[in-house]
Order: C-alpha cells, then structure tokens, then sequence
C-alpha cells in the first residue's frame, strides 16, 4: 500500500472494479496510480473459473458495452458464459398491444447479452490481480470511514485490520452502491422517491428452449421481465424480474414452489412455456433514487450511490457503465495534458453530460412504469396502440432497438 495514489476507488464491486479495467491497459504509458478499496476479502489471482449455480443473480447488458469491454481485453474470457439476447418481446396483458425486437434484422449479433452477476465480477477482478500489478493495489478487507475532498488532492481516512490510516489521493470515486455510508457521512444528499413496489428476483426454469428471448410482460400491478439464461442440469433457465406491490411482497414469498409457479404462470402467460421450476426468491424495495451532488472538488461520485432507478428498463447497470467509461476517458485526458485529475470545472463538465444521459434513461423508465401500470382506459388505448404501431413501423423499432443496445451514445475511446 502507498501513501499517495492518482486515482482511490471506493468500493471493488461490478462499477468500481469496471472503472479500474477500463484504466488499467494505459495505466503503464500514463503512470497512473489505483487503489480500489473494498470493504469485502479480493478473491485469489487466479483465472476465473466458472462455477454453474441455479440461484445465480444476474445482469443484462447492452449489446453497446461490447465494445469497451473488449477494450479492456475481457471480453474474450466474459463470453464463455454470456447468453446472447437475440429477440425482445413486449406485451400488456390483457390487451392487443405488442411489438417485437430482432438482432438479425437491426443486424447485430445480439441485442444484448446476460450475465450472472458473479462471473462478471471474477472476470473483471481477475484481470486486475492478474495484471494489475504494479499500477493498481487491492486494499481488503479495508473501509474508508471519512474523507476531505479537494481540488489539489483528497485525504482519505480509512481502517484496516482494526487499525486507521490516511492516505491522499488526486481524485476519489465514489462506487460503493445504493446503501453508501460513506455518501452521507460527507453530506451528500439525495432525492428520494418510492414506487410502492417491489422486485422479485429469482431464476425459473422453462419445459422448453428459450430461444433466446428476452421477455417484458406489462401487466395492472407491474411488469415481469424473463431473461434467457445458461441451460442448467438440462433445463432451459431464466431470470425473472417480477414487479409486485408492496402489499403482496410476503404473501408471495411465502408460498410453496408449486403455488408460486401457477401464481407467475396465471400472470405472465404461456408464450415461454410451462414454469417448472423457481430457485431461491429474493427482493428489494423499488425507489428512484438521484444524488443531489454527483461531483464535488476531487470526487466523483458512480453507479448506485449516484442513481438508483426501476429495472423496467433492465438500464441500472449500463447507465452506470456509461458513467464509467466516459469517466475514464476524461482521466486519461487530462492524464495525457498533465491536467490535475480533481479539478472541479473538469468534474462539473462530465456532470453535466451525465445529467443528460440519467434524465433520459431514468425518466424513460419511470414514465413508462406509470404509463403500463395505469388503469385509464384512455392511457392503456394509447400504450397498447402505441406498441402496436411500434411493431409495424421499422425505424421506430430500429430508434428503439439502438437505445436498449446503448448505440445512442458514444463509444468510448478508452485510450
């Protein structure tokens, strides 16, 4: 451990460990400096080795962070154990309305992929033990418990095996996800709104292929979202993302595998299949969550710590992608100009085209949740006629394939 670093990241988990990839493959030529502190033991440097679990939580990626993880020389090792989004289907239940995505006809090779959560991360932390050294240093189990940001350099206090060390950094981010004790320690407020609903997460198996569909079923008490999974002992597998209201959270989770099974197939329908099969259930309270203060003089703050939003979209972790590689792009630039990487007009800039891309992301998300869940007979003619027209109009589908696929934005550099 050194005593001053160029760049701290707190928190070692899928944003912040992204962060450290994305800067590890100039971190040689540039001279940079990275600590990643993790309040969690950093796995061995060994390669990653995929171990198949049936409860295994996992992320869908746009097909546009393909790119800049190829950039980083994972994505090779990543795709052993990706399952391709080829189709995308969208319907209301109950109701006429329905439009559907194709990666061969916008001709890509995916629309985007799934991953589980775990093997994402073995991949991203292995390459950084495994090639990080001597530029990027592991600090784990450690916590930073305090930390005095400025424009010359940040101070950093954190704690160790039971004992306490400052150390100084040019620039601090923030990735220690939605619950950061340490973004309110320093004061960083935030806006806070519920949805009243939770979500329901677990894998579930299917009677047949899944054909690579990715499923979102608008239905009167929230969407439920199937995710086409790696087969597991023989099975087809996909993740379910199921909307509930908060009131039928426990009744729920509650019942027996088989009256859960026919509670989900009632709602969701028969176009997948028959459900056979659901592993462990978890879930978590539905807020939209914005950091009032995303930068500050030598800090950054990233990914759920700056903005929490509905998974309707299945946006969460590529809007807080983008925040990474467009972060690392601006390191590496004022790295290369010998510009100090803290300097507050810098940070306020890249905020500032943040801003823009979480107030379409989020607010794309949060107006449609309201629009499929109301009851209006004027609103569920209008969503259903529009999805209908959707389905008939080939540019619309292609604008609205190009941004669920993340090429909306643009590609990071990276170099």
């Amino acid at each position: 451990m050194r005593a001053e670093y160029d760049l701290l990241i707190v928190g070692g988990g899928m944003v912040g460990a992204s962060l450290a990839c994305a800067l590890l493959p100039v971190a040689a030529e540039l001279q940079l400096r990275v600590a990643v502190v993790e309040t969690e033991p950093m796995p061995d440097a060994d390669q990653p080795v995929f171990q198949p679990s049936y409860d295994a939580r996992s992320t869908a990626l746009a097909y546009g962070v393909r790119s800049a993880f190829e950039r980083m020389g994972i994505w090779s090792t990543l795709a052993q154990h990706l399952t391709a989004i080829k189709h995308i289907h969208v319907s209301d239940r109950g109701h006429f309305g329905a439009t559907r995505l194709d990666a061969q006809r916008e001709q890509v090779p995916a629309l985007g992929y799934v991953v589980e959560n775990h093997w994402l991360g073995q991949v991203l932390l292995s390459q950084l033990r495994q090639h990080g050294a001597p530029w990027i240093d592991f600090i784990s189990p450690a916590e930073v418990v305090d930390l005095d940001n400025r424009a010359e350099g940040c101070r950093v206090k954190l704690v160790q095996g039971g004992d306490e060390r400052e150390l100084k950094a040019g620039l601090v981010v923030m990735a220690d996800g939605g619950r950061s004790a340490l973004r309110e320690k320093i004061g960083i407020g935030y806006r806070q709104s519920s949805y009243e609903q939770h979500a329901l997460v677990a894998n579930v198996s299917l009677d047949r292929p899944h054909r690579y569909i990715a499923y979102e079923r608008f239905t009167d008490s929230g969407p439920i979202a199937l995710l086409p999974g790696e087969d597991l002992d023989g099975q087809a597998r996909c993740g379910l993302v199921w909307t509930l209201p908060e009131a039928q959270v426990d009744e729920v989770l509650a019942l027996d595998e088989r009256t859960f099974l026919a509670r989900l197939q009632e709602r969701f329908g028969y176009r997948a299949g028959r459900l056979v099969r659901v592993g462990a259930r978890y879930h978590y309270p539905l807020k939209l969550v914005v950091a009032e203060e995303q930068v500050r003089a030598g800090l950054v703050v990233l990914g759920n710590a700056a903005h929490a939003l509905h998974p309707i979209a299945g946006q969460g972790f590529n809007l807080a992608f983008r925040g990474v590689v467009a972060l690392a792009d601006l390191i590496i630039q004022r790295r290369r100009e010998g510009l100090a990487l803290g300097e507050l007009q810098a940070l306020q800039a890249f905020e500032e085209g943040r801003r823009s891309d979480q107030f379409r992301t989020i607010g794309f998300s949060d107006r449609t949740m309201k629009l499929f869940t109301s009851t209006q007979p004027a609103l569920t003619l209008t969503r259903d006629l529009g999805l209908t027209l959707l389905d008939l109009c080939p540019l619309g589908k292609t604008l609205l394939a190009r941004a669920a696929m993340g090429l909306d934005h643009p590609a990071p550099q990276l170099n």
